[in-house]
């Protein structure tokens, strides 16, 4: 009798176990088929998202001219160089250094290559400017005038061409009008004409009498009989030339992008400097340029120049200060046109830090201390995605994700109720 109610008991607790155990395998089997079908739609329904993740960053730079001091951007981009970093960069002319400076203030581009007096107009103006970087502090500009102008003298009552005020052309014409005794605007008139070819064709009509050009157009002018009146490299001034300029902004909301592009860059300007057959066809791309003899030139001129670093020379920007300001009191420092960070943090080999650690202020006595992460962080997150954190980012409207973020909720709500 007893062995009877003892077997019986077991029985009961063996058909519960076996119940139990059934319903666990159910779960068990449901449970790895939903994450079946969540893997299923979320290769299906996901791709143009993981597509969207690992896409190019397109970024776009403005620069003025086919002159070789602009080059290294062109070199760069046929190297591969800024593909290698992830980013597909477009290049697009824009004649004069002022005009590029409005048209990155107005958004058409995050960087330019313009001349750094345009980036210093804007900044005195109050504008969001910044120069990061310039490939060399050698001038790359002659003073080629029209073959009737024997001296500079006979400057007086003539015109002169340059690409638009404020522009690097417009800071060289008025530094030799100084050397040769003639007030600008006065001795001498300025007109505009947007970019260096556009002013070389003036000065071959015979529109202006003089004008700042850089290669390879200055040894067109000589091959036409004009004469070159300065070298300013002889001047013994430090130039600032090859400059690349952004928005504080920018740097500080897609600075991944700026150190991207600088590394790109700076790659660019190694293999400018010592590749010279590779150069000059890039050179000779982007000039048009078919004769052997203008692309060597034009490499011989500029390339040898170009330095290992890219830091803007400060001496070169305070005797633009000293020109475009000398009627402010007391003159700017060189430094407040100038962020070296990227290049800092390029040299250095380690990452900026720009948040301080420490504890967040919260206002709320009663609530324990959070401790501030300086590491890197989404811009509207007060916590870094470091460690142990992650987080779910999601494409644009026209891709949606509702149907995988419905499945992967669904595997927790189970995996909850499992537990």
């Amino acid at each position: 009798m007893y062995l009877r109610h003892a077997l019986g008991n077991h029985a009961r607790v063996s058909n519960v176990y076996n119940d139990r155990m059934e319903r666990i395998n159910e779960r068990i089997s449901t449970l790895r088929k939903i994450i079946q079908l969540c893997f299923f739609l979320t290769v299906v329904l996901t791709t143009p998202l993981f597509d969207a993740f690992s896409a190019t960053i397109s970024v776009r730079l403005l620069y003025p001219s086919f002159a070789a001091s602009w080059a290294t951007t062109w070199i760069a981009k046929e190297a591969g160089y800024f593909t290698a970093e992830g980013l597909d960069v477009e290049l697009i002319r824009v004649g004069g250094s002022t005009r590029m400076v409005a048209a990155m203030l107005g958004g058409s581009a995050p960087l330019v290559q313009a001349g750094a007096s345009a980036a210093l107009a804007a900044t005195g103006a109050g504008g969001n400017v910044v120069i990061i970087a310039a490939t060399g502090n050698v001038s790359t500009f002659h003073l080629m005038a029209r073959p009737d102008i024997k001296q500079p003298s006979d400057l007086k009552g003539k015109k002169a061409g340059i690409t638009t005020f404020g522009s690097t052309s417009d800071q060289v014409v008025r530094l030799a009008l100084k050397q040769f005794g003639l007030e600008p605007n006065k001795d001498v008139a300025i007109l505009t004409f947007g970019a260096q070819p556009e002013a070389f064709a003036a000065l071959q009509s015979g529109a202006v009498q003089v004008v700042p050009l850089s290669y390879p157009l200055y040894p067109k002018a000589a091959k036409l009989g004009m004469r070159e009146l300065v070298k300013f490299s002889d001047l013994g001034f430090e130039d600032i030339n090859g400059t690349v300029i952004t928005t504080k902004s920018f740097l500080a909301q897609q600075r991944d992008t700026a150190m991207r592009f600088m590394r790109g860059f700076v790659r660019g300007m190694h293999r400018y400097r010592t590749d010279k057959e590779f150069s000059k066809r890039v050179l000779g791309k982007y000039g048009k340029i078919t004769d052997d003899e203008l692309l060597e030139g034009a490499w011989q001129d500029y390339a040898p120049t170009i330095q290992k670093v890219p830091r803007p020379s400060l001496k070169a920007i305070q005797f633009l200060i000293e020109t475009q300001f000398k009627d402010k009191t007391p003159l700017p420092k060189p430094e407040s046109f100038v962020d070296t960070s990227v290049i800092d943090q390029l040299e250095k080999g380690k990452p900026q830090t720009t948040k301080q650690g420490g504890f967040m202020e919260i206002g709320v006595s009663v609530l324990p201390k959070l401790p501030r992460d300086a590491g890197d962080r989404n811009r509207t997150s007060p916590f870094a995605f470091t460690g142990n954190k992650f987080e779910f980012r999601a494409v644009g409207g026209s891709q949606s994700i509702s149907a995988p973020n419905t499945v992967l909720n669904t595997i927790v709500a189970e995996s909850i109720d499992f537990i």
